[in-house]
């Protein structure tokens, strides 16, 4: 690495001073982003993220590998301040974290801390060049819970109608129904783990680095990086067939043990295989490498060598001023009194009234251990609406969240899909109890003949928003302002009998939305 400028306020020191500095300012950011580090090593506990401690070391390995390619220089190094801005963008996107409970934030800030470390270190002109091995670590990373719900819903309807294509090709009688795989004596539930988020994360950080080994043009790059995603969902989809297959010919009772031996490295090393495949293709298609081995830059020797440059590391301001806030902001964080999130002062779904207006409450209704597992609400009330002048009843729905941080509101958009029903329609509406409206959702959903009108809504702390990205903005905001973190969805739904017009299925909900609405704000919104 450069040395520093004789010219600069430090003069005479010795490289061991600018190690320390550096040993010291890590010490000091593991402190501060204690909380994302703790995020983190949660996360790779679960399967689909259990790839997680190879990429940090992966990460290093590349860096040193591209370090090789960069002299030594001990000229002056001009222009550390963008690596300085960088850190204090890491910090305020850390401090943003911790003081709003997203644990998130700060892991994702950590990622920042170690570009700027870079820059501070080589400067602008010549530490840009290392964004391939900073940016790999992005796969370390838990995705967002909305975010993962969402791909991980839309992974499974994806994987459960091809794994149906792929066994009508087979002369297999078979039927979906959403994720639910119909062989007619035995049903396949294409569930969560069967999304294949666990194949896909890992292979997208293989082929990220197969992508940056290759020694192809961009496109190549290119190519080889995004074919991780199609090539993950179609052996998925084939491990679905298969197990229809197995399901069709021999019983449920052998599908367990073939789900545990396909569920590990066999589909994970069948997606690799695929990926060597594309770039051989793509190599012979240039035709300037004889065999694959030389269209990849595996060279590795020297390693050791470039992480002794270490000890090259000299002081700066930049370097020192970055410590001295990162060591202080640590100790600071340490001593001051951590808030207490208020309790919403709310009543209990259990005590909700078993009659409103003229509307019948039945008896809530428990979800499947399941559903009530992925949904991970504190609590939540499934009841259905009735009275004797309707020709259909009205289904109500809530769920509440005391840390929606922690668990997550999941979108009627995302789970109706899931359990087979698509949606028709789908639009943003005012709802008015006469005296004041607010924006919700309004979606004509079907599934065969069957057809149902819904209305849904999220309830922030006594705000109603129709976007699920307006409720978590809402959410960050109220944990700011009064440090309150619970969050609820209200959904209703009534079907649309055959006969029967919209409009008259509506004007059924709509009276059913005005007798419940103002019983709301006692169990969702705090009183």
């Amino acid at each position: 690495m450069r040395g520093y400028s004789p010219n600069k306020v430090l003069t005479d020191v010795t490289s061991s001073e600018g190690v320390f500095w550096l040993l010291l300012m890590t010490l000091g950011a593991a402190a501060f982003f204690w909380d994302g580090i703790l995020e983190l090593i949660d996360a790779w506990k679960l399967p689909e993220y259990s790839h997680g401690p190879l990429i940090p070391i992966l990460s290093a390995l590349l860096f040193l590998r591209q370090l090789k390619g960069v002299n030594i220089d001990h000229g002056p190094v001009p222009d550390r301040w963008p690596g300085f801005v960088l850190l204090i963008l890491a910090l305020m996107l850390g401090m943003m974290g911790r003081l709003i409970g997203i644990r998130d934030f700060v892991a994702y800030a950590l990622i920042l801390w170690v570009g700027a470390v870079l820059l501070i270190s080589f400067g602008w002109r010549r530490g840009k060049q290392f964004w391939p091995p900073v940016l790999h670590l992005v796969y370390m990373l838990p995705l967002i819970g909305a975010l993962y719900y969402g791909v991980s819903t839309w992974l499974q309807l994806i994987s459960s109608k091809l794994g149906v294509y792929f066994l009508d090709i087979l002369r297999v009688p078979v039927f979906l129904d959403g994720n639910i795989i119909d062989l007619g004596v035995y049903r396949l539930h294409v569930a969560e783990a069967c999304s294949g988020l666990r194949y896909l994360f890992p292979i997208l950080s293989f082929s990220y680095i197969f992508a940056v080994l290759y020694k192809g043009p961009t496109w190549h790059k290119a190519v080889l990086l995004l074919s991780a995603v199609p090539i993950t969902i179609v052996m998925n989809s084939i491990r679905i067939a298969a197990a229809g297959l197995i399901v069709n010919f021999y019983g449920i009772g052998y599908i367990e043990g073939f789900s545990h031996f396909f569920e590990g490295w066999v589909i994970f090393i069948c997606c690799i295989t695929v990926l060597f495949a594309i770039a051989w293709i793509l190599m012979r298609l240039r035709n300037e490498y004889s065999n694959l081995t030389e269209a990849l830059d595996l060279e590795t020797e020297g390693l050791w060598t470039q992480a002794k440059r270490i000890r090259l590391v000299t002081p700066s301001i930049a370097l020192i001023s970055g410590t001295i806030l990162v060591v202080s902001l640590s100790v600071f964080w340490q001593i001051i009194p951590e808030r207490e999130a208020p309790t919403a002062n709310r009543y209990p779904f259990a005590l909700f009234p078993k009659r409103v207006d003229a509307w019948q409450v039945g008896r809530s209704r428990a979800l499947e251990p399941e559903v009530e597992r992925i949904l991970a609400a504190d609590d939540y009330l499934q009841v259905t609406l009735s009275r004797p002048d309707t020709v259909a009843p009205v289904d109500l729905f809530m769920a509440w969240y005391k840390d929606q941080h922690t668990g997550g509101v999941h979108s009627p958009e995302v789970c109706l899909p899931g359990a087979g029903w698509e949606i028709a329609w789908l639009e943003r509406i005012e709802l008015s109890n006469g005296t004041a409206s607010f924006p919700a959702n309004r979606a004509v959903i079907q599934k065969g003949l069957d057809r149902m009108l819904v209305y849904y809504w999220y309830e922030q702390q006594g705000t109603r928003v129709a976007s699920g990205f307006t409720a978590r903005l809402l959410l960050t905001l109220g944990k700011i302002t009064n440090g309150r973190t619970d969050s609820a969805i209200v959904r209703l739904i009534t079907p649309i009998m055959q006969g029967e017009s919209e409009a008259a299925a509506e004007e059924r909900l709509l009276d059913s939305f005005r007798a419940t609405e103002g019983q709301l704000k006692r169990f969702v919104s705090g009183i």
